[in-house]
């Protein structure tokens, strides 16, 4: 189911997408005002140094940071913040996602494929289709009601999650038809309207269900965000649908992100995840709050009194989730222990 990681390591794959990237990074600035849009855009290039980090060394995208500075700080549009999302992701999660497989960190392969593979199917027809009927403010709240569970669900389970050793050994092909359905339902319905979220339910799935430890749960996420990104950037230039600001942005903060989130997969294994876990937590949080101060008149009392509801319910699955898991967990001991005992002992614990 995982990968073990063996003492050979691939750096210098690493080494020439960073060499690549930044070669194809230096050509696009020499064009005509190019380096004076990415200039004028250096606070994004400074949000993104932080958002990088936590990119890489936590199962939150790149966007999870750069659509809320956009969207809420800068007060952009909600539809610049998903694409922005995109295309920043398809550098920095792409870069620690080639940095995570050149060192051979362990990673939920079954559950993996089976979630880019449902991406495949989902991510074109969310952008294509759904994301355009969403509103502005659903998009909004969205982002902020997923993050803001999934920052609840840490600040109380916190303990537990990064408690979690190894990996519960499931079958692959459930595994992997789990991953598919994970894959297909966050692509659709979250990465579509918000630019991030398979990330978030994969790594749910993991740390909930099969018990995984965050090092192989938190690459493995980190490495979908990657594909997703890659396919919706893909998908957004083939339809011609990006916002307006989305390069200009982009031209600030790639060269950031290239190297910010790498850096965080590699200083987490030094310093823990479960500090930065309870920190990226409070922020996720906090950015719910924001948005429903923010949009008070808009949402009114009934909109607020959705979104927290919308929250709750969230919570309610993840719970549902970790219940699934403990009895899934239960399940596969009691048969790894029959399989231990001898024919006749076996035979008599059966009667």
């Amino acid at each position: 189911m995982t990968l073990q990681t063996p003492r050979k390591r691939f750096l210098w794959v690493w080494g020439l997408w960073l060499i690549a990237f930044y070669g194809v990074w230096a050509f696009l600035i020499t064009a005509d005002g190019a380096l004076q849009a990415a200039i004028a855009h250096w606070p994004m290039a400074l949000a993104m140094a932080v958002g990088s980090y936590a990119a890489g060394s936590t199962p939150m995208g790149g966007g999870t940071v750069g659509f809320p500075v956009l969207v809420l700080l800068f007060d952009m549009p909600a539809t610049l913040g998903r694409d922005f999302s995109f295309a920043v992701q398809s550098i920095g999660m792409v870069s620690a996602a080639i940095f995570i497989m050149a060192r051979r960190q362990p990673l939920a392969w079954a559950m993996l494929k089976g979630a880019l593979a449902g991406g495949l199917i989902g991510t074109p027809i969310g952008i294509i289709f759904f994301a355009p009927l969403v509103p502005e403010l659903w998009i909004k709240v969205i982002f902020a009601v997923l993050w803001g569970s999934f920052g609840v669900l840490h600040l109380y389970r916190i303990n537990e999650i990064s408690g979690n050793v190894g990996m519960t050994e499931f079958d692959e092909h459930w595994d992997h038809k789990t991953g598919f359905v994970l894959g297909l339902g966050a692509s659709l319905l979250a990465v579509s309207v918000t630019g991030v979220g398979i990330d978030m339910v994969l790594y749910a799935a993991l740390v909930l269900l099969c018990r995984a430890d965050l090092k192989i749960a938190i690459p493995t996420s980190v490495v979908i965000m990657a594909a997703a990104s890659v396919y919706g950037v893909l998908i957004k230039s083939i339809t011609h649908s990006w916002q307006p600001g989305v390069y200009e942005n982009w031209l600030a903060a790639a060269p950031v992100v290239a190297l910010g989130a790498p850096l965080g997969v590699f200083i987490v294994e030094r310093i823990g995840r479960k500090p930065i876990l309870l920190i990226v937590a409070a922020l996720c949080v906090g950015q719910f709050i924001w948005t429903c101060f923010a949009e008070r008149q808009a949402l009114g009392f009934m909109g607020i009194a959705l979104a927290i509801l919308a929250l709750c319910f969230c919570l309610w699955v993840f719970e549902r989730l970790r219940r699934w898991g403990r009895s899934l967990v239960l399940r596969v001991r009691k048969q790894e222990r029959a399989r231990r005992l001898p024919v006749g002992e076996g035979s008599a614990a059966a009667e």
